[in-house]
């Protein structure tokens, strides 16, 4: 077996498809050819990421059925001769071969042994039912994951960087108690080079007042990095700005719209290092 019929038949023991003849072949050529290993882990993680990519639902009561169908319907190879069966396995086979010439004796192919035969077959077979399991996958993901993927790629700027910092290995964060309730959750990651505020129960302000969020630097002016209005649930903010190492992010209640001048106004009812 060489590394292209091995990559061929990695996919199908992924997704536990292969014949019991063709998956002792698999795993004695991985034996054989440890090298070979990253093809069948890509094609593993493949199938766990459209696994874990699709919500758990019940599949269509026909999927069974259908299945089930179109394995029936698939052409097959019938009983015949081994020369027969060669030239449906492989049509430029049949062609006839060039004239000898006087100088030449005529050389013929032997004919493919049966073992040949079945292993064409089986290797037809196995194709056909990955491209069928893999047609289904598609099918399930677009019909019941059409939803997640639309939620995920629609997702509001200030939650899609919040999972960049999430997933960064360097991300950090930091809870403070609110002046008169709440909470207020800093998430920052200096490789991602942005930050995300999350507040809860934060005090109420009048309509002409808005929440505004300022970078505290030692030895700089505060830096504004955004106004923002909760709703009963809370607030997720990105910081607008690059924020450093050390920096103190501050929350300050500012006229509506943000302090007029550039400087907080107030005393912050919130200030949460990031040192």
């Amino acid at each position: 077996m060489d590394e292209q019929e091995f990559a061929e038949l990695s996919a199908g023991y992924a997704l536990n498809a292969l014949s019991p003849a063709d998956r002792r072949a698999f795993e004695a050529a991985l034996a054989e050819h440890p090298e070979w290993a990253k093809l069948a882990e890509a094609d593993a993680d493949t199938a766990v990421a459209l696994a874990d990519g699709v919500s758990k639902v019940a599949p269509p009561l026909t999927l069974r059925s259908t299945l089930l169908s179109r394995i029936s319907t698939m052409p097959q190879v019938p009983d015949m001769d081994a020369s027969a069966a060669a030239a449906v396995a492989d049509p430029a086979s049949s062609q006839p071969a060039p004239a000898p010439s006087d100088d030449d004796a005529p050389v013929t192919d032997p004919s493919p042994t049966t073992t040949t035969i079945q292993a064409i077959s089986r290797r037809n077979w196995t194709r056909g039912l990955l491209t069928l399991a893999a047609s289904m996958v598609i099918l399930v993901v677009l019909g019941f994951g059409a939803v997640t993927i639309n939620q995920y790629v629609n997702r509001p700027p200030e939650v899609a960087a919040l999972a960049e910092i999430e997933a960064a290995p360097d991300a950090q964060a930091a809870t403070a108690e609110v002046i008169d309730g709440g909470t207020a959750t800093a998430h920052w990651s200096a490789s991602v080079g942005k930050a995300v505020l999350v507040s809860n129960g934060l005090p109420e302000i009048a309509d002409d007042q808005s929440f505004e969020l300022w970078l505290l630097r030692e030895g700089a002016d505060p830096m504004p990095a955004g106004v923002f209005e909760p709703s009963a649930e809370g607030a997720t903010v990105v910081l607008e700005g690059e924020m450093e190492p050390g920096d103190t992010i501050a929350v300050t209640v500012e006229p509506q719209g943000g302090s007029p001048d550039g400087t907080p106004s107030a005393e912050p009812i919130v200030a949460i290092p990031t040192a």
